[in-house]
């Protein structure tokens, strides 16, 4: 349809307007549904994302559609129904056509009395996509579309705080929300360990075995406690083939990749990195904004962009001390009935290990050619050798990311004349980082002595 590559055009402007997180969140899934006599309605994914993109890019909008040639008079922005929008598979579809003609296994729910459920808090709706996210994201879509037949296993693995258990446990809350009868089971590991030992006291360990053997969805969260557990290893070495020979999904998180948990079985090792193996990283500041808003939309509050850019650049690197910074300040303004200002969270958070007061641009311009051992007058001089570009650019991307510095700023501070340089260096380390393992060490290394 026309209006279709009309909007598709659209987005295309938008999204090199606009910072990635930014457009993933309040963009991707938007639809142009009706453009007629100088009204044009837009279609959103939730509240969050309708209020944000009225607020803060109406008058981007307004005029890339002007571009595309559209009379507009007005926009409006309306909710539409998940189904409406692009099904998650199609991103990430797989050209073998055998594998797709096979059964989808059949799903039925559980929820057992004395074992952990799902939270039906953790859905996707309101999970904020971000660079760091970007990918598990969509494959775990993709897992809730197609359970059994894509990624399986799933294996999640980052730092604690970033978000993998709400994920892990929104493919468990959307499968059900399409089949309430599904058979889905969440467990920590500590959890299952607990009750093997249990099971073996009672001589029930077929009963135990029974139970998670017959699950068609099986979510495991920190993996990582199995380690140096041989007996219970040995248990869910065979759990998890009884069920990956039967086309079950099985979906697993972890703080670190599974070459790297010691004192792991190595057929678990190997099990677990022959499905889809992801890195989730922190969030970048900004969506650690969109995090704060959601929440604080969810709590019926509307927070000053002040206040969400100083929470955000507060806590930098974990998503639930960040969610627990922004309710302990509403928690204390509610009480108070008084509105939420930087004032009151710097003088109630008060944290003493958070962005150091006197950090600068010369810090981390001296700091980041130190890591990389370059002459500090070659990083800010002419020389585009790649031994100083690749640090240039790594100081670039955080100046940005630490000091919220503009591009023609964060140029002038490394002694070039365009800030279309700057605006390339930040989005290329942006992007690289996420694939480049050594690359993301030497950004977190950097930070960390900056804020040592």
């Amino acid at each position: 349809m026309v209006q279709d590559d009309v909007w598709q055009a659209v987005l295309g402007e938008l999204e090199i307007s606009v910072t990635r997180p930014a457009y993933l969140t309040y963009f991707k899934n938007t639809a142009l549904l009706k453009a007629e006599d100088g009204q044009v309605i837009i279609g959103v994914t939730n509240v969050f994302v309708k209020e944000t993109i009225e607020k803060k890019f109406n008058d981007l909008v307004l005029s890339t559609l002007k571009k595309q040639g559209i009379e507009v008079k007005e926009v409006v922005y309306k909710m539409i129904p998940s189904k409406m929008q692009k099904a998650p598979e199609e991103e990430f579809s797989e050209t073998d056509d055998q594998e797709e003609e096979r059964p989808e296994p059949r799903i039925t729910t559980q929820t057992t009395s004395g074992r952990p459920t799902l939270n039906e808090r953790y859905t996707f709706d309101n999970f904020v996509v971000g660079d760091g996210n970007e990918l598990a994201f969509a494959a775990c879509q993709a897992v809730a579309a197609q359970p059994g037949l894509k990624y399986n296993p799933l294996y999640l693995y980052g730092g604690v705080g970033i978000g993998k258990t709400h994920l892990i446990q929104a493919v468990g809350n959307g499968l059900q929300a399409r089949n309430p009868d599904a058979k889905v089971l969440y467990i920590a590991t500590e959890q299952f360990v607990r009750e093997f030992v249990i099971a073996l006291r009672a001589r029930t360990t077929a009963t135990f075995a029974n139970h998670y053997r017959s699950a068609d969805v099986l979510i495991v969260d920190d993996v990582q406690f199995l380690a140096g557990k041989d007996k219970i290893q040995e248990e869910f070495f065979h759990t998890f083939n009884t069920l990956h020979q039967a086309n079950k999904q099985i979906i697993i998180s972890s703080d670190k990749p599974p070459k790297d948990i010691a004192m792991l079985e190595n057929r678990l090792k190997s099990r677990f990195a022959g499905g889809m193996s992801i890195d989730m990283q922190a969030p970048d500041f900004e969506t650690r904004c969109a995090i704060i808003q959601t929440k604080a939309e969810a709590n019926q509050v509307e927070l000053e962009p002040e206040v969400v850019e100083y929470l955000a650049s507060l806590v930098t690197s974990n998503v639930r001390e960040l969610e627990g910074a922004l309710n302990q300040l509403l928690a204390w303004c509610d009480v108070r009935s008084i509105t939420p200002t930087v004032a009151i969270a710097a003088s109630l958070l008060n944290v003493n290990k958070g962005r150091p007061k006197h950090l600068s641009a010369k810090q981390i311009i001296e700091r980041t050619a130190k890591h990389f051992q370059v002459p500090l007058e070659d990083l800010v001089g002419p020389k585009r050798d790649k031994d100083i570009v690749v640090p240039r650019q790594v100081a670039m991307y955080i100046l940005h990311e630490e000091l919220r510095l503009s591009y023609p700023k964060i140029a002038h501070e490394l002694g070039r004349k365009d800030h279309t340089t700057a605006m390339h260096s930040v989005r290329k380390i942006a992007q690289e980082s996420q694939i480049d393992a050594g690359l993301r060490s030497a950004i977190t290394e950097i930070k960390e002595q900056l804020y040592a």
